[in-house]
């Protein structure tokens, strides 16, 4: 619970207190309420808990005019301010102070121990605040002894955004049909043509012999470069000393005794 300047905060209101005066401690084991006359309380009243900076007092005033009977200042919990007792959680010995210095240890007690719990919770709330906020102080003047990471721009420094551009996509590659990409032709290959099955098998036909003869009369005779061979046991080249398909026509009867045909 935080206070503000000289301000004073109240942290927790119990409208019955008993108050029990309790013999000194002989030896070094904690108080235990069953040592005090329980039934016969000293005083009965009104407790409040307030917190003045870091420091909680228990104030015991009077329930009708307000009148303060004793106070405990609280400077840790727990402490020697505060003590629970060993055989009871409703029972409590604390440390009251008057104005002189004066200090003696009364016991109070609750009737019900939910005002108990309600009485411990609120000093462990207030100095649970108390601790942390002397955490933070510390570390506020503690220097900080780790590298400093400089983020700024040097003299000259410039940075470039671009904005807006985006990034070009390759072109997808044509399919064919059947969903595979066409591969490109060897380097300084070409690619032949399929070969006709027409055209060969009439050559085939053409070159054996067989088959009708007059098959080949029905053949265009404006066509000069078509030619049959007649005789399979000649030569089937001729004797060519040009390039060009047909033979030398200048003289029939060389031609007669050739046999190749002319249509």
């Amino acid at each position: 619970m935080a206070t503000v300047g000289g301000y004073e905060s109240v942290l927790c209101v119990k409208p019955d207190v008993n108050v029990y005066r309790i013999p000194p401690r002989a030896t070094n084991r904690g108080y235990r309420a069953a040592d005090w006359k329980l039934d016969m309380p000293d005083w009965t009243g009104r407790m409040r808990i307030t917190a003045k900076g870091k420091v909680a007092y228990i104030k015991l005033e009077d329930k009708v005019s307000g009148e303060l009977f004793a106070q405990a200042p609280i400077e840790e919990y727990p402490g020697i301010a505060v003590e629970a007792v060993s055989d009871s959680s409703r029972y409590f010995v604390i440390r009251i102070q008057d104005d002189s210095g004066r200090s003696a240890f009364i016991g109070v007690g609750f009737g019900d121990r939910g005002d108990a719990f309600d009485f411990n919770v609120a000093l462990q709330d207030h100095f649970k605040w108390v601790k942390q906020d002397n955490e933070i102080s510390k570390q506020a003047q503690l220097p900080d002894s780790g590298p400093k990471l400089d983020l700024g721009f040097k003299e000259g420094q410039t940075i470039t955004l671009n904005i807006g551009q985006s990034r070009k996509r390759d072109k997808p590659r044509q399919q064919g049909s059947g969903g595979f990409g066409l591969l490109p032709p060897p380097p300084g290959g070409k690619i032949a043509p399929p070969p006709s099955s027409v055209s060969s098998n009439q050559n085939t036909e053409l070159l054996t012999g067989g088959g009708d003869t007059g098959c080949l009369l029905d053949l265009d005779t404006s066509n000069s470069n078509s030619v049959v061979q007649s005789n399979l046991s000649a030569d089937l080249w001729g004797d060519f000393s040009t390039s060009t398909s047909l033979p030398p026509q200048s003289n029939p009867t060389e031609s007669s005794t050739t046999n190749w045909v002319k249509f």
